[in-house]
């Protein structure tokens, strides 16, 4: 009897160590287009860590939505959340939230050297670190070359270049029903990096970021909007754009409707699949144009992995975040998805260079991308400016000097709020 009590403690010891071992991790992160990939990758990481269960909550696509599931956890200190997705533009305010925890214990300055710089800047906020790259995006211009060579046409260097050439073709191509551009113009995070490329192209920006000063009101940045209103919207593009997002501009490029597109990196794998686009063969690609006088700008998007500073098990957490932006794991999303890796090691793979012959071209354009400005005020202010832009190139009798002094007002009234009552 003795014996078999003594065997019962032992089984009942041996399943306490093994509950205590067992431990949940959190994950919350957007709908992905390929979510075998993150399935396996999890699953992967489990194999290697006996006893952690990863949950996953898959949150929006939007990353506008994704945020504000986010804020509400994180305002709530929700101790569930362990790791998420973050925007590039989240950093600053999660940090200045104190949302973030700072990673700079774990991602150490000899890791960071590991990833392209442009990324790694954007996930700092005063001195620290707050996210790990995972991949990265920057503005592209996607063109019919098939259409360029036909009439003798070079791929455009200028707006002014992109917008004679797409009447040239359209001129020559009566029947084809073509539209000379598609882009994101819609009324969403999209439309402000569209405008960025276009406005900084012309040596305007949004704000100075040093006096922290609204310049949307500002000659530059009024003449590229300008030029966008008069010379593309209901001009060489239809209309319908001032309703796209991403997919939208990108399925009218790759059913052959559109001469020019611009998009995300991604959007190479999509045009050149011939299952289910039809120019594939077709597609040629540039750093997007500028204004006479200024340089190319492409505007810095990806996503970052990030942990709460509410997490229960920091060191947990970031174990699973070491993991799922290494080598290993960005190569298999690359491959899936057409998203570009943020491990500099990455372009010289062999095998994923032939996968992505695009790669060696993107590295060059990734080291020159423009972050939109980090303050944590960016989405109040990204929403005046949306609003701003939707508005005057929707409607082409509006005063657009008059309204860019309304949101320049708007957006001086959020800085000054920023500088003096930092957001906690």
């Amino acid at each position: 009897m003795r014996q078999l009590s003594c065997s019962i403690c032992f089984v009942l010891l041996w399943a306490s160590n093994l509950g205590a071992q067992s431990k949940e991790l959190h994950f919350v992160t957007w709908k992905s287009e390929a979510p075998a990939v993150w399935q396996q990758a999890i699953a992967d990481f489990e194999r290697d860590n006996p006893g952690v269960r990863v949950i996953q909550e898959i949150g929006p696509q939007s990353s506008t939505q994704l945020h504000d599931l986010l804020a509400q956890k994180l305002k709530n200190r929700d101790p569930g959340l362990d790791v998420f997705m973050m925007d590039v533009v989240w950093p600053a305010e999660f940090a200045s939230a104190s949302w973030a925890l700072p990673l700079d214990r774990y991602f150490t300055s000899a890791a960071r050297k590991e990833f392209i710089e442009a990324p790694i800047l954007a996930g700092q906020y005063e001195q620290q670190i707050y996210a790990v790259p995972l991949f990265i995006d920057a503005g592209l211009l996607y063109f019919r070359k098939d259409l360029l060579q036909k009439y003798s046409l070079p791929a455009p260097r200028t707006w002014p270049e992109l917008v004679e050439s797409a009447k040239t073709i359209i001129a020559g191509e009566k029947e084809s029903g073509l539209t000379g551009y598609s882009g994101q113009f819609k009324q969403y995070e999209g439309l402000i990096c569209n405008l960025m490329e276009l406005v900084l192209s012309n040596r305007g920006a949004f704000w100075d970021e040093r006096r922290q000063v609204s310049l949307v009101d500002q000659p530059a940045a009024v003449s590229a909007v300008q030029f966008v209103r008069d010379h593309v919207i209901g001009a060489i593009a239809n209309r319908a754009v001032l309703a796209y997002e991403e997919p939208e501009s990108l399925a009218l490029f790759i059913q052959g409707r559109a001469i020019f597109h611009r998009n995300w990196p991604y959007a190479w794998t999509v045009a050149e699949d011939a299952k289910s686009s039809r120019v594939a063969g077709k597609v040629g690609v540039s750093e997007l144009p500028s204004f006479p006088g200024g340089n190319s700008v492409a505007t810095l998007g990806g996503w970052q992995l990030a942990i709460s500073r509410f997490s229960r098990q920091p060191d947990l957490a970031w174990r699973f975040v070491n993991f799922m932006t290494g080598e290993q794991i960005q190569k298999r999303i690359a491959r899936a998805t057409g998203r570009a890796p943020t491990r500099r090691a990455l372009y010289d793979d062999a095998q994923l260079t032939a996968a992505m012959p695009q790669l060696k071209f993107l590295l060059t354009i990734f080291k020159h991308a423009v972050p939109r400005p980090r303050t944590p005020v960016y989405l109040p202010l990204s929403n005046v400016m949306q609003r701003y832009f939707s508005s005057v190139l929707a409607l082409p009798d509006t005063d657009i000097k008059g309204r860019s002094s309304l949101a320049a007002r708007d957006m001086n009234r959020l800085l000054e709020l920023a500088r003096e009552k930092p957001i906690r």
